[in-house]
């Protein structure tokens, strides 16, 4: 019997489950049959896929707001509590799952007993409706980068033709605006988002017409989505080199720029200023478990997808600790960048700022657009804005439709 020495893929990582071979002891002559799952090109590409996949519109819309609802600076202890006893050990654990089994959010489950394949199924499902409407965000934000090209911001006048009577531009410090005629008075921002961009109907019961622009903008959401993911993680590892680093540029620009603002420290005050009496609210430390999961994707198997094109002997469990700690410093500059332009917007209009602060698509859409309208040179701003906006929601959705396609193209593959 002769066994000559294999060279090659093989024996250069003998412990790599992805590779197989057979040997024919009959002529001693080597058959490798190797399956090679795809790999990222380098460490980089691999961290700025989870960076973009884990640091989203939850970082910019939600969690400044958490922290001012939930007693300022007292927010951090639930907050960092949750993200070292749960956040970064369940992030390492999916990390790792994925590239040490080097299968997909729902194989990976099969390999360590056939009954855990149903949490990959259920993974699935929720990535799959979660892209869904994720996509449907970044049809808004390119409908508002569009029309921010325009001479004069949409939404920040009352001449337009989806302008109602009770239309009221709101700038200045003008006493009036308490008058009894401007009680139930509406923004020019609101009355753009609601009837210009959604075009509410009356009722539930009222189906409306197709909103062909925001239609156009959903397809070209789409079709931006598909070629940063039809080659795979070759593709996907080049187009996060620019969707994953340059919204960091627009927010370093929307921070430096609310800052210069009048205004700007009273916001940051009520974004940070402490209230220890919170803490013994059970929905802050709710709020704060809650942001920990919904930042940083967990259980969701997004993690073990993108972890399993590392190579077999990455250091994982580095990788994590940065990729938690980024994510969580991004939440927290955000909020300054978001507080000081809400704070500027609060001395504009003389009013308090718990009366202009809002969570979610309240806070791209209508807040954060009337602070920009305000400020001098507002289109540069807003394109600033919305651009750092379909970045941030780029990135996520990339890495949904990437877990999503692992599954009906095949899973391993």
């Amino acid at each position: 019997l002769c066994i000559r020495k294999l060279k090659g893929p093989i024996m250069d990582n003998p412990h790599d489950p992805d590779v197989n071979f057979k040997l024919d002891i009959g002529t001693a002559q080597p058959e490798p049959t190797i399956h090679t799952r795809g790999q990222w090109s380098s460490k980089i590409e691999f961290l700025l896929a989870v960076a973009g996949q884990i640091i989203g519109l939850g970082n910019v819309w939600r969690f400044p707001y958490l922290c001012y609802k939930n007693g300022g600076g007292v927010f951090f202890i639930p907050y960092i509590l949750f993200l070292f006893a749960c956040g970064i050990p369940l992030f390492l654990l999916e990390t790792s799952l994925g590239q040490y089994t080097k299968q997909g959010g729902i194989t990976c489950w099969k390999k360590i007993c056939p009954l855990f394949e149903g949490l990959g199924y259920c993974s699935e499902v929720v990535v799959l409706y979660s892209s869904i409407y994720y996509i449907i965000i970044l049809a808004w934000a390119f409908l508002y980068l569009f029309s921010s090209f325009n001479s004069e911001l949409p939404w920040a006048s009352c001449k337009n033709s989806w302008n109602t009577e009770t239309c009221v531009e709101f700038d200045g410090k003008a006493d009036y605006f308490n008058m009894t005629v401007y009680e139930n008075a509406t923004s020019p921002v609101r009355e753009f988002w609601e009837r210009r961009v959604l075009n509410i109907t009356g009722n539930i019961h009222e189906m409306g017409n197709i909103r062909w622009e925001l239609a156009l903008c959903l397809l070209l959401s789409w079709i931006i989505c598909y070629f940063c993911v039809w080659k795979g993680v070759k593709s996907t590892g080049k187009v996060v080199y620019f969707t994953a680093t340059f919204p960091y540029v627009m927010l370093a620009v929307l921070l430096v720029r609310g800052l210069t603002l009048p205004g700007a420290i009273d916001g940051i005050k009520f974004y940070l200023y402490p209230d220890p009496s919170r803490l013994a609210d059970p929905q802050v430390w709710m709020d704060a478990g809650t942001q920990i999961f919904y930042s940083y994707a967990i259980c969701i198997g997004c993690l073990i997808a993108l972890g399993s094109y590392n190579k077999y002997n990455n250091d994982c469990y580095k990788d994590c600790v940065y990729l938690c700690l980024l994510n969580s410093g991004t939440s927290f500059v955000a909020g300054f960048a978001i507080f000081s332009a809400l704070g500027f917007m609060a001395y504009e209009q003389n009013t308090d700022i718990s009366k202009v602060a809002e969570s979610g698509p309240g806070l791209a859409f209508i807040a954060y657009p009337r602070a920009v309208a305000m400020m001098p040179f507002p289109q540069l701003w807003a394109v600033f804005f919305f651009v750092m906006i379909i970045l941030l929601g780029l990135d996520s959705e990339v890495g949904s439709v990437l877990f999503c396609g692992g599954f009906f193209l095949g899973g391993d593959n």
